[in-house]
């Protein structure tokens, strides 16, 4: 009884399957026998067939840093997917041998990305090599290695992009390779807005590919790079493969010199303003034409700021140049004070730190005090408090007890914001929902790595080395945000976006690393 229903149910079935097929062909009629040649080639219906798409590409499931782990450091791979096998094998990349089992164990849910994260925490293993990752189902992570400390090539690159980027001067192949090239911009430039008036403001760095040298983001550059140095100065070596390289001064600051040397031909000699950047013109009968565009507030404030920093730290080195500097900073900060009206609060205060502990100035310290009075400080986010701060906590000049007091408070809150945050995500740091905002990683790192500099804490030491982990492709795009580093990066997909090709986010990298390698150091 039970096999005849089934018999008729089948049949009704086959009948509607039947029914249907022939409703919906009879919509698209056509000659059955056109179907073929007699050689045998296939005939379309009158149409063009389109084979002219794009395959997505395939993105691993497994996502680790591909530069690599130190060996001594805790080493954690992510699994995103719903239905995971329970363990996963690192598999040794040159023999194709398994070396090392480990769990996958379930994170959840992460909050911003709606993603399963799982875990495969791999510290216990410990040998040096290239490895990658491997599990059944999801199948393997790209390669990575093992190492005392494998970011130290890496952090080489990231100190010497600032070098690749002098303008004015022939880079040699020997210490440039593929990026060598004659001088360039070297001819003196108009003012924009008076043509007779022509200055030499050869130097500096290029800011982007249309060879823009701009004021206001040198000395942001600058300022991160100067406190990486003031901070890490044991991880700044002078054998980096510049020019200056064996003279006995830090590369770095050598580095920095080369862009200050420009600065200062930006400061009109009179006044004591400085213009706003140099921008560089095709034009096809003079080749190109260089303008320099006019004073902005913003811009002699900041060179005020960071001449003043630049003299403090450089004035064992070279006295007489350091105290060029300094009145050179000086004269762009009086100028300023005749225009406070527009002149930024926060730009005038970071001046005022900077100068204050490189002269001692009684006036100096009254605008810090004044400001901090009508401007308690509650958060880091504006660079200029962020800088200034640091600044008066460094100073050896007599301060506020209090105020330092508030500071330190203010930092330490910042601290323990971005710890926790990071610790709450399953990314294991503090990212944006659209996990594509390197800036915003890196401005909360620098913060995190200025506090672990003042307290060293071991909790803050593994976020600051999450963060690289991150940004070296454990992230969803499985791709490195670091130029050339790793398998996959925007070197090959949008060199725009790459931190190195963006001079100040690469000044903070550098920050970010050298507290990082200071910390992997035997």
């Amino acid at each position: 009884m039970r096999n005849r229903y089934f018999k008729r149910l089948i049949c009704i079935l086959l009948s509607m399957l039947l029914l249907t097929g022939c409703a919906y062909a009879s919509e698209f009629p056509f000659d059955t026998r056109q179907r073929g040649s007699d050689d045998g080639s296939f005939t379309t219906l009158g149409l063009s067939p389109e084979f002219d798409y794009e395959v997505p590409e395939s993105l691993p499931s497994i996502l680790i840093d591909q530069v690599g782990y130190a060996h001594n450091s805790s080493k954690i791979a992510l699994f995103q997917g719903e239905m995971l096998p329970d363990s996963f094998a690192i598999i040794d990349a040159d023999s194709g041998q398994e070396v090392y089992k480990g769990e996958i164990i379930q994170k959840g849910y992460d909050d911003k990305t709606g993603v399963l994260i799982s875990y495969g925490d791999f510290t216990s293993f410990r040998k040096p090599g290239r490895y990658y990752i491997k599990s059944a189902v999801i199948g393997q992570s790209y390669t990575f290695e093992i190492a005392v400390n494998p970011y130290e090539e890496l952090y080489d690159v990231a100190l010497k992009q600032y070098y690749y980027n002098r303008c004015g001067l022939t880079l040699s192949s020997d210490l440039a390779g593929e990026a060598a090239h004659n001088a360039c911009h070297s001819k003196e430039a108009q003012m924009k807005e008076a043509a007779d008036v022509k200055l030499d403001v050869s130097g500096g760095w290029h800011i982007d590919e249309a060879s823009t040298r701009d004021v206001t983001t040198g000395c942001r550059t600058v300022n991160y790079l100067l406190l990486a140095y003031e901070l890490y100065p044991e991880m700044f070596d002078d054998d980096l493969g510049i020019p200056e390289s064996g003279n006995e001064i830090p590369d770095i600051l050598d580095e920095v010199k080369y862009e200050i040397d420009w600065l200062l031909k930006m400061q009109d000699s009179t006044s004591g303003a400085v213009y706003s950047s140099v921008d560089s013109v095709d034009n096809t009968a003079l080749s190109y034409l260089l303008y320099i565009d006019e004073v902005t507030m913003d811009a002699t404030v900041q060179f005020a700021a960071t001449l003043a920093k630049f003299s403090y730290l450089y004035q064992n080195y070279d006295r007489e140049f350091a105290t060029r500097c300094l009145k050179a900073a000086d004269r762009a900060y009086r100028y300023a004070g005749q225009y406070l009206n527009d002149v930024s609060p926060e730009e005038y205060f970071y001046a005022a730190t900077e100068l204050y502990r490189a002269t001692g100035g009684y006036g100096y310290h009254n605008v810090i005090l004044n400001y901090l009075m009508q401007n308690p400080v509650t958060s880091m986010e504006n660079d200029f408090i962020f800088w200034g701060c640091v600044t008066y906590l460094a100073t050896k000049q007599r301060v506020d007890i209090n105020t330092c007091k508030d500071i330190i408070k203010t930092l330490m809150l910042e601290g323990e914001r971005i710890s926790y945050a990071s610790k709450n995500s399953k990314f294991l740091v503090n990212m944006d929902e659209q996990q594509n905002d390197s800036a915003v990683l890196l401005r909360d790192i620098t913060r995190l790595a200025v506090v672990d500099h003042i307290i060293t804490n071991h909790e803050y030491a593994t976020v600051l080395e999450n963060h690289l982990h991150y940004m070296l492709g454990r992230n969803l795009q499985s791709i490195s945000y670091l130029d050339g580093a790793g398998t996959r990066n925007y070197e090959n997909i949008d060199e725009k976006q790459g931190i190195m090709n963006q001079v100040e986010l690469n000044a903070e990298l550098v920050l970010m690393m050298s507290a990082i390698m200071e910390e992997l150091q035997p």
